[in-house]
């Protein structure tokens, strides 16, 4: 759902308002409701203790911040906020706002980062690809556990589907996941998981 508020809002004053309330994130100006349910953040749960547990496991210099903005370094009223996302220790000391916000700001410091879909499906597999990839983030996961997508996304009929997005020369390579299928990521590669794991009761 999007608010239109009276103007639209510059990425300082979104900060100002919104910084600390996880329900909203800033597009074009456009104050946004990501609409969290129960089930929603069970599944987001699920992934980013799925990851933490990979990231351990193997000894990886990453974290997943509990929250977390992205702001494309030369975007003036856009902030992002993944449902989960992976940074990289070592470029985090470079970031110009993370010392006074959890905001980034370049795409060297993220590895990954994953979407758990909501009714705003269209911002997940249209504008949210094309900001990533222009990024240069390895990797995108949608996870839409409810088949909200549209044909074009997700098939027809739809279903539940977990899509990997990996970045190839630039541009986004995608990989579609159903119930069953056993999920391959080339961040994680011992990674096991399905969308059945991951499912909310």
């Amino acid at each position: 759902m999007t608010y239109t508020p009276s103007k639209l809002l510059r990425f300082e004053e979104f900060i100002t308002q919104y910084g600390d309330n996880t329900r909203y994130e800033l597009i074009d100006g456009e104050l946004r409701d990501m609409e969290p349910t129960g089930p929603h953040e069970a599944v987001a749960g699920s992934i980013a203790g799925r990851i933490y547990v990979e990231i351990f496991r193997a000894n990886f210099n990453w974290l997943v911040p509990k929250n977390c903005l992205i702001k494309p370094l030369y975007a003036e009223a856009t902030a992002l906020r993944p449902d989960v996302i992976v940074l990289d220790k070592a470029e985090i000391g470079t970031e110009p706002l993370w010392q006074k916000e959890p905001v980034i700001c370049k795409g060297s410091t993220v590895k990954l980062v994953a979407e758990v879909v909501s009714t705003n499906w269209q911002d997940d597999y249209a504008r949210k690809v094309e900001e990533y990839a222009f990024l240069n983030i390895p990797e995108y996961w949608i996870v839409d556990f409810r088949g909200l997508g549209g044909f074009q996304f997700i098939g027809n009929p739809k279903q539940p589907t977990f899509t990997i997005y990996q970045l190839v020369n630039g541009v986004y390579q995608q990989q579609q996941y159903r119930l069953g299928d056993t999920i391959s990521s080339y961040l994680f590669p011992n990674l096991q998981l399905k969308l059945d794991d991951i499912m909310p009761t």
